[in-house]
């Protein structure tokens, strides 16, 4: 799988991962009927990943109540790192992806919580610090009744592989 094509002295995604002092974790095990990640021509499709730390959920509850919103985000970076391992996966590793083209970020929140754009911008933060300007995307961020587990975020998303 070819690299993307990285401006003069541009550190690779795993490169910058590592300078985070992150790695990529295991992708965890489907609960379902359905794969962590899918490559349809360029495009790796992730399914939506909680905020899973060694195979457990790390936090449970509505944010906005027992989670608070910066809680949320780091969580929802946790979601974001757990995506990425699963897009890499499909793609042929980190350094095979070249852009992140979309991410979607579920809530669970608290009746009146309206701060999901904040939530999720924990996802988008990690996102832009592994890629650069090709890790900024389109985005939704989607506030909830509940999410599977009762985890209190959810992120998946879309990757262009390298040509």
């Amino acid at each position: 799988m070819a690299s993307p094509v990285l401006p003069a002295g541009a550190a690779r995604p795993s490169e910058r991962l590592a300078e985070l002092g992150l790695v990529l974790p295991a992708v965890p095990t489907p609960a379902g009927a359905y794969l962590p990640a899918v490559r349809d021509g360029e495009l790796v499709w992730t399914a939506g990943q909680l905020p899973l730390v060694d195979g457990s959920l790390a936090a449970t509850g509505l944010v906005g109540d027992q989670i608070s919103a910066e809680r949320a985000a780091e969580l929802a970076r946790v979601c974001a790192l757990n995506a990425l391992a699963a897009a890499a996966g499909a793609a042929g590793g980190l350094d095979a992806l070249a852009r992140i083209v979309k991410v979607v970020g579920f809530v669970a929140s608290a009746p009146g919580f309206t701060a999901q754009p904040a939530v999720v911008n924990g996802a988008s933060e990690l996102l832009a610090a592994v890629f650069g300007d090709a890790g900024r995307h389109a985005r939704s961020a989607v506030g909830v009744a509940a999410l599977p587990l009762g985890a209190p975020v959810e992120i998946e998303l879309v990757a262009r592989v390298a040509g």
